[in-house]
């Protein structure tokens, strides 16, 4: 499985395990300067375990909607250029914001990822990837909405949170739809399930229509 530059399997704590090179930040295993990056804790650590090509690449420029607290900001930040971060929740926004003390490639963002207008004079065009957890109904309308800042060339890796968009109807009816909105403005490239890291959630990797 080809894993992206700046991004290594290491043997940590008596196993192999993916890991990014910086200052720890959550109390993560550490070795030679190598932090682990725990599927079970990253949507999108879980992706790349699963070999999915999500566009993470040193340098990149990055928009992450649903940044919680930083933990996975924090190993995208190890690799990637400017990370624009957003959250909703004050709580772990102040988690946020210790994160970008200590990487200055992260600009905290408090707001609604559902809508833009509130960042979009901070976030520059031509995003080179866009990663969305969010917990909301209407996921592939947010990604819809946030298609502006991608470059042509750019990768939106999602993952789909069938819980949050419908408690009551199957997840698999839940992917399936949502992988059908997003075709309107996405062309959906890979899909793969995230089971066993993460009940319930889709991880899809596109890219914007032109």
């Amino acid at each position: 499985m080809s894993l992206p530059s700046g991004v290594e399997r290491r043997a940590i704590d008596g196993r192999e395990r993916l890991a990014t090179r910086g200052e720890p930040v959550y109390g993560e295993p550490v070795a030679d300067g190598w932090r682990a990056w725990d599927p079970g804790r990253s949507k999108l650590a879980a992706m790349l375990e699963r070999g999915l090509d999500v566009g993470l690449a040193p340098g990149a420029t990055v928009l992450y909607l649903g940044a919680a607290a930083g933990t996975t900001v924090s190993h995208v930040a190890d690799v990637a250029g400017p990370v624009y971060a957003v959250e909703f929740a004050a709580r772990p926004v102040r988690d946020l914001v210790r994160v970008a003390e200590g990487r200055r490639n992260v600009v905290p963002l408090y707001a609604d990822a559902r809508d833009p207008e509130r960042y979009a004079h901070v976030v520059e065009a031509g995003v080179d990837l866009l990663v969305q957890d969010v917990a909301t109904r209407g996921q592939a309308a947010v990604a819809a909405a946030n298609r502006r800042f991608l470059a042509g060339d750019g990768r939106l890796a999602l993952a789909v949170k069938a819980r949050s968009e419908d408690v009551t109807a199957a997840p698999t009816a839940v992917f399936d739809r949502v992988v059908d909105e997003l075709a309107a403005d996405f062309e959906v490239l890979e899909t793969a399930s995230r089971e066993p890291d993460h009940r319930d959630h889709l991880a899809v990797v596109a890219r914007p229509r032109r």
